[in-house]
């Protein structure tokens, strides 16, 4: 049986990263397969995006975000609750078999509204959340690590965004671990455990272990658009001219939201622990946006004037022909979800430098990349390493490549539409456990945590 999807998430805009091209790439998937997908995302005015006889883009009016990155548009919940609401109208129309909800915070309660019978008349759709990030490192990023913040994350998750769906998809095992340290005993000993039954009893969790729950499909790279063949003296030349470095300037590159929660205070700190260094010219370009670009500038600016230039937001096409032709690649983020950007670098051949920690482990290793602490002093010294061993940088490209094959865009995007195949089977075998509201309600949920 081919299920019909919606997904339902606020991280899509023209300029957004990682999000909206997994999610572009998924609607190429579902033509090709011949499977119906909507996708539904915020924007300044109403409209429908007719792509395929399979697929389709709703974009419904939201506000834009009033903290953090202003870029992005809110689905509020007086778009999805109300009963003449405009997502409701949408599902109403689709019908679907699925429903996918990318979003812990706006869009969260959907799933609520559903378990509770608020949206009868949709009958009753599986409920998926998938997870592209984790909640107590957003937290962490823009509050506090420690603490009332973190506790306040993991009681969240684990008392009101796992129990509201049937299933949680996640990008990587690192993002996936939020919600084991959210739901289980042992990583809650002071938990009061009759507090989290009356959760999910209030929200009719299904009556299934957390473990079962659970799955992870990891996002995949364009490795056609990403590509070493890019290589080319002209925008090389072009990329040294737009930044006014010196011709002989080895170029590291980042690319990602200029945002807290990427810690790109480290590139600052790396700049700073290079710019004694006599042997090579090491200067940083960025390519990306976020509420931090000004403040990282300006302080750049300061510390190691004319080493760090900032290229905003460019296209893909640009991108993939930026990265083939940089020198290295550093990724900052010692809690990075998963990292499509250490992928796409590997894509195109280019030495990757990470942080030994977070979800690009998945497939990051000391093989195919120089993988340390996350401090200004150890990448500059695995930059230096990179320059230095001609012969360790052409094995561990070679090494990236085999990593970008195993996770390419299409077999990425056939690995999900596989997992929600599966899934969809065991909620229609054992639907009454995850959709029977009235034995749900009075039903002690204590030795799932175990």
């Amino acid at each position: 049986m081919t299920i019909k999807s919606a997904h339902i998430t606020n991280y899509f805009h023209k300029d957004s990263g990682g999000i909206s091209t997994a999610y572009r790439s998924l609607l190429d998937a579902a033509e090709r397969r011949k499977r119906h997908m909507r996708l539904i995302v915020p924007s300044e005015s109403e409209s429908v995006e007719e792509l395929s006889e399979f697929t389709k883009i709703y974009y419904v009016r939201a506000m834009r975000s009033p903290v953090f990155d202003k870029r992005y548009r809110l689905i509020m919940p007086w778009q999805y609750i109300p009963t003449n609401s405009a997502l409701r109208h949408i599902l109403l129309d689709e019908m679907p078999d699925m429903v996918e909800v990318r979003d812990k915070y706006t869009l969260s309660a959907f799933g609520t509204v559903v378990r509770i019978n608020m949206f009868r008349r949709l009958k009753r759709p599986m409920l998926v959340s998938y997870s592209s990030e984790r909640m107590d490192d957003n937290v962490g990023s823009f509050i506090s690590g420690a603490g009332l913040p973190r506790w306040f994350a993991r009681r969240y998750i684990g008392n009101y965004i796992f129990p509201s769906y049937d299933f949680h998809i996640t990008n990587s095992p690192y993002t996936a671990e939020e919600y084991f340290l959210a739901t289980k005993r042992e990583h809650n000993p002071n938990r009061q455990h009759w507090f989290t039954n009356l959760c999910w009893r209030s929200v009719r969790s299904p009556r299934v272990p957390v473990d079962e729950r659970i799955r992870i499909s990891p996002a995949g790279v364009d490795a056609d658009r990403f590509s070493p063949e890019r290589k080319s003296e002209k925008v090389r030349r072009e990329m040294i001219e737009k930044a006014g470095f010196p011709d002989d300037a080895v170029i590291m590159l980042y690319a990602g939201r200029i945002s807290p929660e990427k810690n790109v205070g480290l590139l600052l700190d790396l700049v700073r622990s290079l710019a004694g260094y006599k042997e090579r010219d090491l200067r940083l370009l960025i390519a990306g946006g976020g509420p931090m670009a000004d403040r990282l500038q300006k302080q750049a600016d300061r510390d190691v004037p004319n080493r760090i230039f900032q290229l905003g937001h460019l296209d893909k096409e640009t991108l993939a022909n930026y990265y083939a032709n940089a020198d290295v690649f550093i990724h900052p983020n010692p809690r990075e979800p998963f990292g499509i950007g250490p992928l796409e670098a590997m894509a195109s051949g280019l030495p990757v430098v990470a942080p030994n920690s977070g979800g690009l482990l998945f497939y990051a290793t000391q093989e195919n990349a120089w993988l340390v602490e996350p401090t200004g002093e150890d990448f500059a010294s695995a930059v230096k390493a990179v320059m230095a061993d001609p012969a360790a940088r052409s094995r561990k490209i070679e090494k990236g490549f085999e990593a970008v094959r195993a996770n390419s865009r299409s077999k990425a995007a056939d690995r999900l539409f596989d997992t929600y195949d599966e899934l969809y089977e065991d909620f229609r075998r054992r639907n009454d456990l995850y959709t029977d509201r009235q034995v749900a309600k009075k039903h002690d949920y204590k030795p799932l945590f175990d």
